[in-house]
């Protein structure tokens, strides 16, 4: 019942329509039912007793039923399509909408392979299920309904025949169900399992065909798809049951009718009219009973639909503003106090232990360490795509969670490791970081870093299209675009995670030295793996194991810090070094 009330909620402006369509129906079935009984009054009344005026009378009252009960139908129909594409168009949206308030947390949880198929083929479900109960829902019990009383009217014994049909029918259905349900779960988790190789191998296709791995790769997702084919056919398999048992009770009740209907008319119980009226209410009485079974099947497969999605609609974001949440930040100073932080919650294994440093407003601070030292997870608590296990997280002297959360990640910007570019022009790439930048104050971020030069060197400049992810672009020129970017925020704290790895060292320095002289008031907080890269900042942390080693300038470290020492003169004697420019 919560699960309906959940998904109901999202009818919306098309409540009106999704009223209209039963009301229709409604009296779609009521002429339909009518229909046979008149039909019955014509023959043994104008046909068996000769009456033409009659004939004419009731043969113009058929046809103004039969057209009225077209009309009907049509309007029902196109009601029940208007709210069904409403319904999923708003289930859509509020699930979208949803999503883009979740956590790193939450979407590491659901995953995006997951939630394309809660987008798409669920919800597809989902309103093919509510058009089908719009109209055959309301259709079908209805029909039932209303014919067997018009039956029971018409000859009350033989309509005894339908009453030992139905049960038999019902249990036959319901025990088929029962026993698909199960099936078409599994089969919806699958699909979550082909959208991720799908999307794996569309987006690592270049790799794909230099390791020539297109094999391997078609081998797994003939495995899956195998997987899918196997239970669909199992379940239809099943599905396949009902339809010999439904026409085992159709078929028998037509013969019960016609040889008990031929004695009753023999004895004079029964006219020929009545007989007929009786073979076309069996016909619908059963009819009825075939399309309601369809439409609990519809109900099966939705259901596991339905339940994703409402999974979706329910989740909250564990990451809030709070009540009364400040809504400035004073200035760029950061500090951890005693921090802990661990992906699975309290209890769970520690990425990040016992965290603790500060750093001034306007301070450069470089962040090294090893693969798996945490680097990445120490600056994605700063504007709370995660929030700590233990300790605080303090941004202009005041604890992270303390602001309101836009507010929080409008003055810090992040240029992350997986750079992203969206289809549409350079231009429109750059105004992500702030949407009413002027033409000067684009040239300027791009002329930071170190991307204005690339950029004008494209066809159409600034309006030169990007393709979907930067496919058209190198490494080197996404990351200093996604850095202009973020440099168009305007940013208290900056912090580029290991952004510069895919450009020269040249380039590199370039962008530090603009930096350092144009930015003197933004924090900049800059995760690389070359020391060269944070050899002149500030202060640098040395991580270890999910652990700050130690902090300090580059002199202060070269002296103390023997892991510093050992990163150094490696990167030295492999020639992943440079000189200030």
């Amino acid at each position: 019942m919560e699960l309906m009330k959940t998904l109901l909620r999202c009818v919306g402006q098309y409540k009106k329509d999704a009223l209209l369509s039963p009301l229709f129906m409604t009296g779609e079935v009521a002429l339909e039912v009518v229909i046979p009984f008149l039909m019955a009054s014509l023959i043994d009344i104008g046909i068996d007793g000769g009456q033409t005026d009659y004939i004419w009378k009731m043969g113009g009252i058929l046809s103004v039923c039969a057209l009225l009960a077209l009309v009907c139908g049509v309007l029902s129909g196109v009601f029940a399509a208007a709210a069904s594409t409403g319904f999923a168009r708003n289930l859509r949206q509020k699930m979208f909408y949803n999503i883009q308030t979740f956590s790193f947390a939450q979407l590491d949880k659901f995953t995006g392979e997951s939630l394309i198929t809660r987008l798409t083929s669920d919800v597809t479900n989902v309103q093919m299920a509510f058009q089908m109960l719009l109209r055959m829902a309301v259709r079908s019990p209805l029909m039932l309904t209303l014919a067997f009383v018009m039956a029971f009217r018409v000859q009350a014994a033989l309509s005894l025949i339908f009453l030992a049909a139905v049960p038999v029918l019902a249990l036959g259905i319901y025990l088929v169900l029962r026993h698909v349900h199960p099936i078409f779960m599994r089969v919806f988790e699958t699909y979550d399992r082909l959208n991720k190789i799908v999307r794996e191998n569309v987006r690592g296709i270049r790799v794909v065909k230099s390791f020539v791995r297109e094999e391997y790769e078609m081998e797994k997702f003939n495995n899956i798809s195998g997987s899918i084919f196997a239970d669909m056919s199992r379940a239809g398999k099943r599905m396949a049951l009902a339809m010999p048992l439904m026409q085992f009770c159709v078929y028998g009740c037509m013969l019960l009718i016609a040889w008990i209907g031929a004695r009753l008319i023999v004895g004079g119980a029964m006219t020929t009219g009545q007989l007929m009226s009786m073979f076309t209410y069996a016909m619908q009485i059963l009819f009825s009973l075939m399309l309601l079974s369809m439409v609990f099947v519809m109900i099966v497969i939705s259901r596991a639909s339905a339940g994703r999605i409402a999974e979706v609609l329910r989740a909250e974001s564990d990451l809030t503003s709070e009540p009364g949440a400040a809504t400035a930040v004073p200035d760029g100073s950061l500090a951890f106090r005693a921090v802990d932080f661990s992906y699975g919650g309290a209890g769970g294994k520690l990425c990040l232990s016992e965290i603790d440093f500060s750093i001034a407003a306007g301070e450069t601070v470089g962040v090294i360490g090893g693969t798996g030292s945490g680097k990445t997870t120490l600056v994605q608590l700063i504007s709370r795509l995660y929030d700590v296990t233990a300790g605080a997280v303090e941004v202009g002297g005041r604890d992270v969670r303390a602001y309101d959360l836009r507010t929080l990640r409008d003055e810090v910007a992040v240029v992350l490791q997986k750079n992203e570019l969206f289809a549409g022009t350079v231009r429109e790439n750059l105004r992500w970081g702030n949407e009413d930048a002027s033409e000067d104050e684009l040239i300027r971020a791009c002329r930071l870093a170190q991307a204005d030069a690339f950029i004008r060197a494209l066809p159409d400049g600034y309006d030169s299209l990007i393709e979907q992810g930067g496919a058209n672009v190198s490494g080197g020129q996404k990351q200093r675009l996604c850095i202009a970017r973020a440099l168009l925020k305007k940013p208290k704290i900056l912090i580029l995670d290991d952004s510069t790895s895919a450009v020269d060292m040249r380039t590199d320095a370039a962008i530090r030295r603009a930096f350092r002289e144009e930015l003197p008031a933004m924090t900049k907080l800059i995760i690389a793996q070359r020391v060269a890269s944070v050899q002149d900042a500030d202060k640098i942390i040395v991580l270890d194991g999910g652990r700050v080693l130690a902090v300090g300038p580059h002199a202060e470290l070269m002296r103390d810090c023997v892991v510093y020492q050992e990163v150094y003169h490696s990167q030295r004697k492999g020639g992943d070094f440079d000189e200030e420019l």
